[in-house]
């Protein structure tokens, strides 16, 4: 078995499309392929179920994928470890982030990175949602990636709490609550509501309906989107209300307003996560400066 014939499965396991897994990996769809059934018949098993529309995973390709992703992760490592031999860090750092909560914490992060270890390449990956961000971390398509804490990560993984923001809400600047300067989550109970999909993957989602649920109801969710730059140009077209951390504050459209929660404050945790199997020394380098990045924040 070839390092290529695991790097050609795991392309086509994430594009899920022989074309787009052939373009990035700069060959012709027709080689992959047969690179794909040269894997299969070394392991004597079927990796992708494939038809005219579509490639999905089977059951031994599930099976597969994390052992790939950490055998290249591993020889990566030897790479970056042969290159680090003069005490200069080298190697690739995949990060993933979700976009409308790191516009603050990534910049700092980034900019950190690349001034002490000027050796290590950023491969920035948007859009990375909690539970997926977790998956991806897991399995090694990502070293690290920027989530909303609920509750305690599991093994291999490890998570660092970096910021606490307090959960209001925001109403469209004509609504009858825009003037309040706080509002009682109960009085949102008729309310319709812009949420992120109920799917388990937004730490957010989680958070507001669970907010919702102590105060007695479950919210009336009007329209689902998973943007959650377009939850608020929902929220500003007058659709509904929507429960968000205050870190949007600053992007928040013209005609949408924050409102704050009376009574009990209401904390929603980001942090970023990395696998303790993970012994790349991007991932080190990455770790080494989380405390000069992120001071670690107070217990409540």
């Amino acid at each position: 078995m070839e390092i290529r014939w695991l790097e050609a499965f795991v392309a086509v396991a994430e594009e899920m499309h022989f074309g787009r897994a052939a373009a990035r990996l700069h060959m012709a769809q027709s080689p992959l392929s047969q690179v794909i059934r040269r894997l299969e018949r070394e392991l004597g098993v079927t990796l992708f179920n494939r038809s005219t529309r579509s490639v999905g995973l089977t059951a031994p390709g599930e099976a597969l994928l994390p052992y790939a992703h950490r055998v290249i992760n591993v020889l990566g490592s030897a790479v970056e470890a042969t290159r680090s031999a003069d005490g200069i860090p080298t190697g690739t750092l995949t990060l993933g982030f979700s976009g409308m909560h790191n516009h603050h914490t990534l910049p700092h992060l980034t900019r950190s990175l690349r001034r002490r270890f000027p050796g290590v390449e950023l491969n920035l990956v948007g859009g990375v949602r909690t539970l997926d961000g977790m998956r991806r971390v897991r399995n090694g398509e990502l070293d690290a990636a920027f989530v909303g804490l609920v509750g305690e990560v599991d093994e291999p993984l490890q998570g660092r709490e970096i910021s606490r923001q307090r959960v209001g809400v925001v109403v469209p600047a004509d609504h009858r609550l825009a003037e309040r300067t706080s509002v009682e989550v109960t009085e949102l109970r008729q309310e319709p509501f812009v949420m992120g999909p109920v799917d388990g993957n937004s730490s957010l989602t989680l958070a507001a309906r669970q907010i919702c649920q102590e105060s007695g109801f479950n919210p009336d969710v009007a329209q689902t989107v998973s943007d959650p730059f377009l939850i608020l140009s929902m929220v500003a077209a007058g659709v509904g209300v929507a429960l968000v951390s205050s870190e949007v504050i600053a992007v928040l459209p013209e005609a949408a307003v924050w409102v704050e929660i009376a009574g009990r404050p209401h904390a929603f945790r980001h942090g970023i996560i990395w696998s303790s199997e993970n012994d790349s020394i991007a991932v080190a380098a990455l770790l080494s400066i989380l405390d000069d990045v992120f001071p670690p924040l107070e217990e409540e």
